[in-house]
């Protein structure tokens, strides 16, 4: 009996992390790339913004 529960160990922690890695991942479906890419192109463009004062 304490073998099953020392194997139920494992099991448990593996449906767990299946479940938590689907609720991180549901938001990716429905919100994509967009805002971060824009921010990056903002970031681009001011680091390429040639500063007169130095």
């Amino acid at each position: 009996m304490g073998a099953l529960v020392w194997l139920l160990i494992p099991l448990t922690a593996g449906i767990v992390a299946g479940l938590w890695g689907t609720w991180a991942n549901r938001t990716r479906k429905v919100r994509s790339d967009g805002p971060e890419l824009d921010g990056y192109a903002r970031f681009r463009e001011a680091m390429e913004k040639s500063h007169s004062g130095t």
